[in-house]
Parts: structure tokens; C-alpha cells; sequence
């Protein structure tokens, strides 16, 4: 058989097999390049505010473009300044839609003690097999603390609504005014340590019931708002499967105690611990 035969026999010439595929620039094609234009200039922007210009060694390309995706789809509107700074993240405040304020927590991706996030995060079964570099902690320790406080609403505890995750970037309720942020327990004086105290017991034993244990609670993060008493830095909280459930449990309870102690309450964490395992049915899942 000749190559003019094989020309011949064919359905098509190879020049109209060609022809039938469309090689032009799609819709999707200049969308994408639009967006990639619209990035460039979204991320310029960042880099060009006063508010973030100090702050721009928590930033990288990635963070970046997970804010940009966060733009994109409609969780923030505007970027503002920082509300706080710390070791592994940072937070920002943001107009949400509708005029709502919402809160930006960003994980730093080289964060310092990514080692004890690790412990936190081993023996979850939420997160089982986990690599150990950087980068996946900090990627799931943010999904970790979107999830534990879908759990921790669910069960009724008040937290920060959680909005939005992407990558490690947080976006959630703020808890506060713009530049008025709420105060913490440690700030404030309390008119009623013995009502302050049960509302906090009874948080702990609810956030139990849902399977789960704070891990860091104390006066320092727990705030004052719209008469609320409002439980935040939850991304540690771990389930009751962590081998160190216990311990964190007893000391979540020793630190609560020790503080409404301070202020009159009858209570130990002895007592707080055994209250708690008394009247908690906590899930397995």
C-alpha cells in the first residue's frame, strides 16, 4: 500500500483531521489570562499597602494567590490591617460581603514552632498520615481549626463563625468593632464571677460532648462581646482519640479554675475535670 493509498482510504486527509480541531483562543483561555493580569495587580496591591508592608515576610506567592481565591469567590471584599501578630500567624481584618466585617488569619508557612503543631496534630484521627515537613502541618493545622470550629458551633459553644479555608488562610467571624477589639476575660472586670464560670463549664462540657478538648483554655482566650462570652484560638483543640486528650483536659481545667478561683468561685480542677466527665457524653466520630 503507497502513501497516496493511505491518503485515499481514509475517512479524512490529515489536513482535515487538523482542521476540525479548533486551536483558537477559548473563552476559558482569555478568561484565564485575564485573571492571571488581574492577580498580578491584586497581589501589587498587598505589596503596596502601608498596613502590610511591614507584615509582608507572612506573605508568599501561594498565600497570595489563596487570598486572591478568596477574593474571587466572594469571602472578602477589601483587605485591611492587622489586628495581631504572633510566631505562627497573623490576623487581618476584611470587609466580608454585605458590609460585613470578617476576620483573616494567616499561618505562616515557616512557622517557628511547627513542631509542637505536629503533636497536636498526631493521634487525630482527622488527620492521620500527615508527611512531617512544614508546609502539610501548617496546610492541615488551618483546615484543623476551620474543622474544630464548624464542631465546636455545632455543639453550641460560641466561637468565630468559621467562613472560608484555602490553603493557610482562615477566614471567620471578627469578633469585635473595626480598630474596637473585644476584650478578654483577663481584661475585664467581672460583675458575676459565679454565672461567668458556669457559662465557661458549660462550654467545656459541650465542646466534650462533641469529642473534643480545647487544649489551651484560659482567661487569655476567652473575650467579652455583646455580653458574650466568646471562646477563640481553637485551631489546637484536639479530639478525645489524642493521646494527651487527658492531659489537655486536666489542664484546661486547672487553668479555668485557677482563674475564677482567684475571683471567689468555689472550684479546683479537680472538680471541674469530674463535673465535666460526669455530665458529657462526648461522640466517638
Amino acid at each position: 500500500m503507497t502513501d497516496d493509498d493511505l491518503l485515499d482510504d481514509s475517512e479524512g486527509a490529515p489536513g482535515d483531521e487538523w482542521e476540525e480541531i479548533d486551536v483558537r483562543d477559548t473563552e476559558a483561555d482569555r478568561i484565564a489570562r485575564e485573571r492571571d493580569r488581574e492577580f498580578s495587580q491584586f497581589r501589587d496591591q498587598l505589596k503596596d499597602a502601608e498596613d502590610l508592608k511591614l507584615e509582608e515576610s507572612v506573605f508568599d506567592e501561594a498565600t497570595y494567590a489563596a487570598i486572591y481565591k478568596l477574593v474571587q469567590d466572594g469571602h472578602i471584599v477589601a483587605f485591611g490591617g492587622p489586628i495581631s501578630t504572633g510566631k505562627e500567624a497573623n490576623v487581618y481584618e476584611a470587609l466580608g460581603p454585605e458590609d460585613t466585617d470578617v476576620a483573616v488569619k494567616i499561618y505562616r508557612i515557616n512557622a517557628s514552632n511547627f513542631q509542637q503543631m505536629r503533636d497536636y496534630l498526631e493521634g487525630d484521627p482527622r488527620f492521620e498520615g500527615i508527611r512531617g515537613d512544614k508546609k502539610s502541618v501548617v496546610l492541615t493545622w488551618t483546615q484543623k481549626e476551620f474543622s474544630n470550629l464548624q464542631r465546636a458551633r455545632a455543639a453550641g459553644v460560641r466561637v468565630p463563625e468559621p467562613i472560608a479555608v484555602q490553603r493557610n488562610v482562615l477566614v471567620m467571624e471578627l469578633i469585635g468593632e473595626e480598630d474596637d477589639h473585644a476584650p478578654t476575660l483577663h481584661d475585664v472586670a467581672i460583675e458575676n464571677p459565679q454565672t461567668a464560670f458556669e457559662v465557661v463549664r458549660e462550654y467545656m462540657r459541650r465542646l466534650y460532648d462533641a469529642g473534643l478538648v480545647h487544649g489551651d483554655l484560659s482567661e487569655y482566650n476567652i473575650v467579652v462581646y455583646e455580653g458574650e462570652l466568646v471562646v477563640i484560638d481553637i485551631g489546637q483543640a484536639v479530639t478525645i482519640h489524642h493521646p494527651n486528650a487527658g492531659d489537655f483536659l486536666e489542664r484546661d481545667c486547672e487553668n479555668v479554675a485557677a482563674f475564677f478561683s482567684r475571683l471567689g468561685v468555689d472550684v479546683d480542677g479537680d472538680s471541674l475535670c469530674g463535673y465535666i466527665h460526669e455530665n458529657a457524653d462526648p461522640r466517638e466520630d
